[in-house]
């Protein structure tokens, strides 16, 4: 049996061991590791949840990349048309990781009832239309088919719904202005079939979802006419690498921009969630460390006897630094143990039953705080703090290489 392994388990079972005078300070060390684990994966849950549930609302909406053309404007509607006979589409095979690609046009119109009105952009959708972005986000009623002849019916955000006092099968009329002012817009009774509640305010208080065949009309477009492309890929780690691709597989009238290109300042804002994440981490890990020296240094003045017995006896500095070494590490696996019971226990109960909520649903564009559970960054969180707080014990077990064995054994 290993010497060191036996005699650090002997003092970690012993009852002298545990009511000491150490005991309070090493039930500290322990509370700190379990605390700044809980922490820690807290930060790492809720940041990467609030990316990923910021950047999937955004996508919803736009797709990972738009194809359009070079001359189109910035504004949300569509004026120059893109025939869809391409060689990208319907299905994009010439570049790896791009799983869907669906034609769009838009069109602003106005929501009039008898006391009220309201702006909206129409977005045209058909049958190539992937709903699966957007239906988490449907809250009443279900989804409009477009994939056969052209009907009225409509998806409208929750926003539009309160502001007008709309429900399930009203009738709304859009207004949709004519390039000639002086003649009178044109009208269309949209029916609503479906309600939605993505939470992104930019989006809910603009966007309504249509036939695309009415958009064609009101445009004077052909059939094989839209607006612009919205592709989508299967790893947003690649959408930089992928929209390259896709613009070199575009004509050269066409332009590619990614969303993050598009909406670059909340790509940005996100982004600053790993910067926040990462100093969580070292404080945390830091703290758990110092609390962990600290109880190293006690049970080593604890310990001095033991050591000076031990030296006298012949065992080398080396040795006697496993006890404690190992004594230490028995500490933390005891405090990585409850920081990973308990961390994630409150992590499943919010990813269940949504018990938190912000205070300002607006500012982080949802109403529950998301969490993201993953085990390749707990096991990688949970080895990280063992191996760094077991290399900054290593430091305050060397003060046992200066201890004298006549000096250590008259300790007391």
């Amino acid at each position: 049996m290993n010497l060191e392994y036996f005699i650090a388990k002997r003092i970690i079972d012993s009852k002298a061991y545990k009511s000491s005078i150490s005991a309070p300070i090493i039930k500290i060390g322990i509370v700190a590791i379990a605390l700044g684990i809980i922490v820690m994966m807290i930060a790492i849950a809720t940041g990467i949840g609030l990316q990923q549930k910021i950047r999937d609302k955004v996508v919803a909406f736009n797709g990972h990349a738009t194809i359009a053309k070079y001359d189109t404007n910035n504004s949300q509607e569509s004026e120059n048309p893109i025939s869809i006979n391409q060689d990208f589409y319907p299905n994009f095979n010439s570049v790896e990781g791009v799983k869907h690609i669906q034609g769009v046009a838009t069109r602003h119109a106005v929501f009039r009832l008898e006391d009220t009105f309201e702006s909206v952009v129409v977005k045209g959708v058909g049958a190539d239309y992937d709903w699966q972005y957007l239906k988490e986000y449907l809250v009443e009623g279900e989804l409009p088919d477009f994939s056969n002849k052209r009907n009225e019916n409509l998806l409208i955000s929750q926003y539009f719904a309160n502001r007008l006092n709309l429900k399930i099968g009203d009738t709304v009329n859009a207004y949709f202005l004519r390039k000639d002012l002086n003649k009178a817009p044109r009208i269309l009774p949209y029916k609503i079939v479906g309600i939605y509640n993505s939470g992104f305010k930019e989006f809910d208080q603009q966007f309504a979802i249509g036939d695309i065949k009415h958009i064609q009309r009101l445009n004077k477009w052909e059939p094989d006419q839209i607006g612009n492309f919205e592709v989508f890929i299967d790893n947003f780690n690649a959408l930089d690498e992928k929209t390259k691709a896709i613009f070199q597989e575009t004509p050269s009238t066409l332009n590619v921009v990614s969303v993050k290109q598009k909406f670059s300042l909340v790509f940005e804002w996100i982004g600053i969630f790993d910067k926040n994440i990462a100093g969580i981490i070292g404080i945390m890990i830091l703290v758990a460390g110092i609390n962990m020296i600290t109880a190293l240094l006690v049970l080593i003045m604890e310990r001095t006897q033991m050591i000076g017995i031990l030296k006298a006896m012949g065992s080398s500095s080396n040795s006697i630094r496993k006890i404690f070494v190992y004594n230490a590490t028995y500490l933390i696996i005891i405090g990585l143990f409850w920081g990973n019971l308990i961390g994630l226990s409150l992590l499943y109960a919010q990813k269940y039953f949504g018990i938190l909520k912000f205070p300002n649903p607006e500012q982080y564009y949802m109403t529950i705080i998301p969490v993201y559970i993953s085990l390749d960054y707990i096991l990688l969180l949970n080895l990280g703090t063992f191996i760094l707080c077991l290399a900054m014990l290593l430091i305050p077990s060397y003060i046992i290489t200066k201890i004298s064995p006549v000096k250590a054994i008259r300790f007391e």
